[in-house]
């Protein structure tokens, strides 16, 4: 019993896909047209990246990253603008929860190591923010990009214009919350075992290096997404096997269980308009609100099969990463990381969390609408 509860909390939105999956199977009979509801491209590219992202977290390259950057700095200010453009920066490339993974536990030890742990809070809540905002650029910055990107059919080029504007007033924005910490002169030094020259010259390293440009060929459609599987596939097989256990499968068959769920409900002509006429031309809305609520993921997932403005739900479902603990899930691994290492502080953590990202929430989401109308 205990088991089935800890993983209702830890995949209920699997759980949920899941379920709407076999409720709508029995209204649409299970046929082989179920086959091609799913979008295998998505589903490739992500296991691929999640794969080449892992290899790249094995050999410690972002930590060290983190590290040597660190230690360049000499006040409060500094340090923190430096964490948090790992995470707005470093999201576009390794995804939001990953930067998150990555960079917030390094945050909490650098800070218990100046002893500032009193000036923590906000310092998460801001990376947390940075990395969700930041991922929005790219598509493969979050699962969402990358399912809007595949289902539009757009090029990157395209794609990176018309998220441009946002992701730098986000950008501006993030930048601006540092400034409202209080400075102070530090001093940072970190010693770690793992050197530079270490990782680089790892055969290993060059591979994952390798695998990231095979991912991104199907990114810029050169090629077949089947090919970047069995590429991807076969060669981390021969390096790396350990990192097919680490690979986030729950995501994969949500996405599997949200596809068979829209592509069923497309087939039942009177819910297929409804849901139209009520997204159409609200998308922008729909998206940030619909995150609100079920996360950003998976109503990106539930509005793209029922709109063709692909563009408008990509600004809403990214600015909605923003709002409520649960409009990105990679926030939830900002606040178990920080609840771990001080469990008196969650309350004030969700305090502070909750008042950032609706501030920032409406501030973009206005000067966004404000935008579409000029």
């Amino acid at each position: 019993m205990k088991k089935i509860v800890n993983f209702i909390k830890k995949d209920i939105v699997l759980l949920i896909a899941i379920i709407l999956a076999l409720i709508s199977s029995f209204i649409v009979k299970p046929s082989k047209e179920y086959f091609s509801y799913i979008d295998y491209r998505v589903l490739v590219l992500l296991f691929a990246l999640m794969l080449v992202v892992g290899g790249f977290k094995s050999l410690g390259v972002f930590r060290l990253m983190g590290e040597r950057l660190c230690c360049k700095v000499n006040s409060l200010r500094s340090l923190v603008m430096v964490l948090v453009c790992l995470c707005f920066f470093g999201s576009m490339l390794i995804t939001n929860d990953v930067a998150l993974i990555t960079f917030v536990p390094f945050t909490i030890s650098v800070f218990a190591m100046i002893a500032c742990e009193e000036r923590l809070i906000p310092v998460v809540v801001i990376e947390t923010i940075a990395a969700n905002l930041g991922s929005m650029l790219t598509p493969i910055g979050n699962p969402q990009n990358l399912l809007l990107f595949s289902a539009g059919n757009m090029t990157v080029g395209e794609f990176m214009l018309h998220m441009l504007p946002i992701t730098l007033l986000s950008f501006l924005l993030s930048i601006g919350c540092i400034f409202l910490l209080k400075d102070q002169e530090i001093t940072v030094e970190i010693r770690t075992e793992v050197e530079e020259n270490d990782v680089i010259k790892k055969k290993p390293f060059w591979i994952y290096v390798f695998l990231f440009l095979v991912c991104m060929g199907n990114v810029f459609h050169l090629y077949s997404h089947w090919i970047v599987g069995a590429v991807v596939v076969l060669v981390v097989l021969a390096v790396n096997r350990k990192l097919f256990v680490e690979a986030d499968y729950a995501l994969l068959f949500t996405f599997a269980g949200f596809f068979v769920f829209i592509g069923n409900m497309k087939q039942i002509d009177v819910i297929n308009l409804w849901i139209m006429n009520i997204i159409t031309g609200n998308e922008l809305v729909m998206g940030v609100f619909s995150s609100q609520i079920i996360s950003n993921v998976p109503a990106a997932m539930l509005l793209s099969g029922f709109t063709t403005d692909l563009k408008q739900l990509l600004y809403g479902v990214n600015i909605g990463g923003l709002g409520t603990l649960i409009a990105s899930m990679a926030s939830l691994i900002s606040y178990r990381f920080y609840g771990k290492a001080y469990p008196e502080q969650k309350k004030e953590y969700f305090k502070q969390f909750t008042i950032y990202n609706f501030i920032l929430l409406v501030i973009i989401l206005v000067i966004t609408g404000f935008l579409q109308m000029l």
